[in-house]
C-alpha cells in the first residue's frame, strides 16, 4: 500500500484524485469502482498488476472519496463520469488502456467502450453483466424494498443515511451486499436498520479497511453517490451499436445476491451476453460475494493477470 502514489487532475472543471502503482511506460489498467466502494477497494489488485508489470490507476469518481463534488450533484450522470476517464487518460499521458470495473462501474466501462473503443484494449466487469444500455432496464422488475427502489427517491437514502456516521454506513452497506440473499427491507423499516450494531463484518474485511472507507467518505458524503447510480439508471445515449468487441472477462460470485435479482441468473448463465460482447468469457467464483475481490484477492488477481498477458 505504501508504494502507491496518488495525484489530483484537473478534468472538465473538477479535479479527480487517482491512485496510481507502476511504470508510466507500461500498458496502462484502469480501474472502476462500484459503491460504496472507492479506489481503495481495488488495493490487492492493483499491487498484483503493477508487479506483473503494468501501470495500475484507480479515480475515484467525481462526488467521490478524495474527488472533487461535481458543481451541481442532482445533475450528475454516468455521460459526466465517462468524460472524466477520457479527460483523465489524456492527462496521464494514456493513449489505450484495459478497464477493470465492479458493481455499477461495469457500466461506466461498456459505455467508455461503446463510446470510445479505439481507447480500450479489454474489459472486466465484476458483480454486474454488460447489460444493452438501450434494450434491457435494470430496474423494471425489482423485487419491493430492494434498495435501489428505496435510494431511487430523494430524500429517502438521505434521511435514512443521515442517521448514522459515514463508517456505520458503509459498514452497513458492505454487510448487506455481502449477503447472498437480496438486501430487503419491510415495509416499515429502512435499508440500514436491516443490519445492527452487533452483526459482525464480513471476515475478509477488517476495522482498518472499515475505518479507510470511512475517512474517505468523510470529504465526499454519498449526494453524488446517490445520484449516480441509483438515480440516473434512466439517462439516454447516442449509442446506435451497441456490441462491444474488444476482449472481455465476466467474474461473478456464485453467492452474489445480484444473481437472484429476476432473470439475471439465466441472462448470466445462457449465454445471453454473446450477442453483445462476442469476446466475453464469464469464470464463477464458488464462494464469491458482491465483494469477490476483497473477499479473494489471490484468486481473482489471478483470473485479471491471465487475462491482461494474453490480450497485450
Amino acid at each position: 500500500m505504501d508504494k502507491i502514489q496518488h495525484k489530483f487532475v484537473q478534468v472538465n472543471g473538477v479535479k479527480i484524485h487517482a491512485a496510481e502503482i507502476g511504470g508510466e511506460s507500461s500498458p496502462a489498467v484502469v480501474f472502476l469502482h462500484g459503491f460504496p466502494e472507492i479506489w481503495y477497494s481495488w488495493r490487492h489488485q492493483m499491487i498484483a498488476v503493477a508487479e506483473a508489470g503494468f501501470r495500475a490507476i484507480a479515480p475515484d469518481y467525481r462526488g467521490y472519496g478524495l474527488s472533487d463534488p461535481p458543481p451541481e450533484p442532482d445533475k450528475a450522470s454516468y455521460k459526466d463520469i465517462v468524460a472524466d476517464l477520457l479527460s483523465l487518460l489524456d492527462a496521464l499521458a494514456v493513449q489505450k488502456a484495459f478497464l477493470i470495473s465492479k458493481d455499477f462501474g461495469a457500466r461506466v466501462a461498456y459505455l467508455f467502450a461503446l463510446i470510445h473503443p479505439d481507447r480500450v484494449c479489454g474489459v472486466i466487469t465484476m458483480g454486474v453483466p454488460y447489460m444493452p444500455i438501450t434494450r434491457i432496464s435494470f430496474t423494471d422488475h425489482l423485487p419491493e424494498g430492494f434498495y435501489i427502489a428505496r435510494w431511487q427517491k430523494p430524500g429517502r437514502a438521505e434521511a435514512d443515511f443521515g442517521r448514522f456516521d459515514n463508517k456505520t454506513v458503509v459498514r452497513n452497506v458492505y454487510i448487506l451486499f455481502s449477503r447472498s440473499e437480496i438486501p430487503i427491507a419491510h415495509e416499515n423499516q429502512e435499508i440500514m436498520d436491516i443490519v445492527d450494531s452487533s452483526t459482525p463484518l464480513p471476515p475478509w474485511f477488517s476495522e482498518e479497511d472499515l475505518a479507510n472507507y470511512g475517512s474517505l467518505y468523510e470529504n465526499s458524503g454519498f449526494q453524488t453517490a446517490l445520484k449516480v447510480p441509483y438515480r440516473s439508471w434512466s439517462e439516454t445515449y447516442n449509442i446506435t451499436n451497441e456490441k462491444v468487441e474488444v476482449p472481455a472477462l465476466f467474474i461473478m460470485g456464485e453467492k452474489d445476491y445480484v444473481l437472484k435479482l429476476p432473470g439475471m441468473e439465466d441472462y448470466i448463465k445462457s449465454d445471453q451476453m454473446k450477442m453483445f460482447v462476442p469476446k466475453v468469457e464469464t469464470v464463477f467464483v464458488p464462494e464469491g460475494s458482491h465483494f469477490v475481490q476483497e473477499q479473494f484477492p489471490e484468486q481473482v488477481n489471478h483470473l485479471i493477470l491471465n487475462f491482461l498477458k494474453k490480450d497485450i
